[in-house]
This record gives C-alpha cells, structure tokens and sequence, in this order.
C-alpha cells in the first residue's frame, strides 16, 4: 500500500502554460495595464499639446477656411513707382474697412508692365487695382472676367470711369488720354458693387516713393 506522505503536486494550473514565476514571488495583477493606460494617457498629452502649438501659430482664417493676411503694399510700391513707366496709382489712405493682401509689379507682363493691388474689405469680399500699359480690351476682359460695358460712366476726381458688369465681377475702367502721365488703362474690379468701387477711385493717388 502506498504511503501518504502528505505532500501534494504543484499546481500549474494559474501559470500560463504551466510556466514557473521565476521571479521568486506572485506577479502583480494590473500592473502592465496601469502602466499601458499610463503610457496612452501621456502619448495624448504629447498630442494635444502640438495640437495646440500648431493651432496658434496658424493665420487667421476666415469662415470659409482660407487663409487671408493682411500686406504692407508699400515697399512693393515704392519698387513700383520707380520701375513703372507710367504714373503708379494707389488708394492713400485706404477706406474704412479695406485691407491689403498682395501687391505686385510686373515689368513683362501679358499686358505689358502691369501693377496690381489686391484689396478685401470687412465682409471678405474681393476687389483689385491693377494698371497696364497694353492693349486695353483683353486687359480689361482677363482682369474682369469678360464683364460688359453698361455704357454709364461716373466721374470720380479728375479721371473718367467706365462702368462693367459681370456675372462675377464690376468694374470701373478709365483710359488715360494722349500725353496723359498716367498709365493707358487702370481698372477697379471686384465683387463689389460699383459704389464700393467709386469709393477706392476717390481714394487714389499717385504714389511717390521716399527719396533713395
């Protein structure tokens, strides 16, 4: 008969496969998962924060969720009224509610030297001032979008405008005549009305750089 010694088996069954804690005590339940959801909890933190970071650094963005900054124009300009070989225009000083956002010169434009300003105002619509010493009529239909003579004209300072209106865009157009120190063709064009349009013609002059 055999002998009860009164010693049992080992039991393997609560170690994965049968496996010996060879760390000499019981293995802590929940410690891994604490450190895992530790370990999330500061990956997040990581993330939020460049979240933020990228946040306050972005432009200004209006509701359609273009960015639109604001320009000084007159650096542009003062290159500008030097290079030009015509009298160049600019709205000093802007009307309330408008702000600049690009300006360029082109001496060897499609259209001969070209000077654009591009303007928005508070409501972000869009209107340009932009001045060629080219053809006039395919300057005028590029820049307008093929808007149409309405045969009005508004006299606005000493300069002479001919009304355009278009399915996107008004304009106002003068041509300068013979002899005239200003450029051929100057246009005010945008998706404002005519009116807002008079009021940027009021508002320009000729630009006179500062002395080099």
């Amino acid at each position: 008969m055999a002998s009860d010694t009164g010693t049992t088996a080992p039991d393997t069954a609560g170690t994965p496969d049968g496996a010996d804690n060879a760390g000499g005590g019981p293995a802590a339940p929940g410690r891994p998962a604490t450190k895992t959801v530790r370990d999330m909890m500061l990956s997040m933190a990581v993330i939020m924060a460049g979240v933020l970071v990228l946040f306050l650094v972005q432009p200004f963005e209006n509701p359609g969720g273009r960015a639109v900054p604001t320009v000084d124009f007159q650096v542009e300009a003062n290159t500008a009224a030097r290079a030009a070989p015509y009298r160049l225009l600019v709205p000093e000083p802007l009307p309330e509610g408008w702000r600049p956002t690009s300006a360029r010169y082109d001496r060897d434009g499609e259209y001969g030297a070209t000077w654009r300003l591009n303007l928005t105002d508070e409501d972000e619509q869009y209107a340009a001032l932009a001045q060629a010493d080219g053809p006039a009529e395919p300057f005028v239909a590029w820049l307008t979008e093929e808007a149409r003579a309405t045969g009005e004209s508004r006299t606005v300072g000493s300069r002479e405008w001919a009304v355009h209106a278009g399915d996107k865009y008004h304009a106002l157009v003068s041509l300068a005549g013979p002899g005239s120190p200003d450029a051929p063709v100057t246009v005010l064009t945008g998706t404002v009305s005519p009116d807002r349009l008079a009021e940027l013609a009021a508002a320009l002059v000729p630009h006179r750089p500062p002395a080099a």
